[in-house]
């Protein structure tokens, strides 16, 4: 059965991430060719609480596609995290006639978009707005592909001063317990392994990837490093590499926020815009805590509770892929 919304307010939350932009414009414009009353909410969750909430026009997401960030800005919400800050939350939508809320975001954005959604009965859609790629029931997060370009022309940049100097480099990138982007960027730039949360690694492992890199008559080598308490990080690394194998020179490099600004690409363009308008024709078929995916090139609806599983698994054969190629 079709739904009869006639508002409905998006806002963006955690991580920002390239694409953000290109999904609010989308919400928007497909929010208002169906006839509905779009409100724009400034800060996320935050926002939502202090009423940071102003009513959009076609033309308020004029020139914002090829923006990185989020015109509708991020912030932290302890407050969202309380019974009575999502209560305020809720009658500020209420105030505005906000019937349904699109949420642009990662797994805690979407862990609290499920609660504030069964606690008040409201529907809510979420779309998968990180870098890291770590959301279940997608083939691609929005913002992934931006990332995984940038960090492999900052490697291919590493790569000409490590080659010059003979070094090896343990390149740290984000991805928290998902390998997905130092995995990825490995193969695409030539490293000579990745280190992920998802494979433990043992210390006749890391012996047995320098001794390889650097027998088979290589004068460099760069290695992937997920940052993340399971992998120790990069200066973790290079501090053990350091101390038992000293032959070696040793350089790290943590390429940090960088990941997360710049022009979206046009995959990361492309894919924002079809969640967005997806998102809406959702909530017209009266869906609800459901996030935006997509598998095999098709928009498909998953769930919360399966999107924001913590197990999504790493590709064996990307994996074989790295491991074959690396040689």
């Amino acid at each position: 059965m079709d739904s009869n919304i006639k508002s409905v307010g998006v806002l963006t939350s955690g991580g920002d991430a390239p694409g953000m932009n290109a999904a609010i414009r989308a919400v928007t414009r497909a929010g208002i060719f169906n006839g509905m009353k779009v409100y724009g909410i400034y800060r996320g969750y935050r926002g939502l609480i202090s009423d940071e909430i102003i009513e959009f026009k076609t033309n308020s997401v004029s020139n914002i596609i090829q923006q990185g960030g989020t015109m509708l800005k991020t912030a932290r919400s302890s407050e969202f995290l309380t019974e009575e800050g999502r209560r305020l939350a809720y009658e500020n939508m209420r105030k505005h006639d906000i019937e349904a809320l699109v949420v642009i975001g990662g797994d805690g954005s979407l862990t609290g978009a499920g609660i504030f959604a069964n606690e008040y009965n409201i529907p809510i859609v979420g779309l998968p707005g990180t870098i890291d790629n770590d959301l279940s029931g997608t083939d691609t997060t929005i913002g992934y592909d931006t990332a995984l370009n940038t960090i492999m022309q900052s490697m291919d940049k590493i790569r000409d001063t490590a080659t010059s100097h003979e070094r090896l480099f343990f390149i740290e990138v984000m991805g928290r317990n998902c390998g997905y982007l130092a995995l990825n960027s490995a193969v695409a730039s030539g490293a000579e392994a990745a280190i992920i949360p998802e494979i433990s690694i043992e210390k006749d492992q890391l012996g047995e990837l320098i001794e390889q890199g650097f027998r088979k008559s290589k004068n460099s080598s760069m290695v992937l490093v997920t940052e993340s308490e399971v992998t120790g990080g990069a200066i973790k690394l290079a501090e053990r590499v350091k101390t038992e194998y000293p032959q070696y020179d040793v350089r790290v490099s943590i390429l940090g926020h960088l990941q997360r600004g710049g022009s979206p690409t046009a995959q990361d363009r492309i894919l924002a815009s079809r969640m967005g308008i997806a998102a809406i024709q959702a909530l017209m078929e009266n869906q609800r805590n459901v996030v935006m995916g997509i598998r095999e090139n098709e928009i498909v609806y998953v769930p919360f509770k399966r999107a924001i599983k913590k197990d999504r698994e790493i590709s064996e054969e990307m994996l074989n892929v790295l491991r074959i190629s690396s040689i």
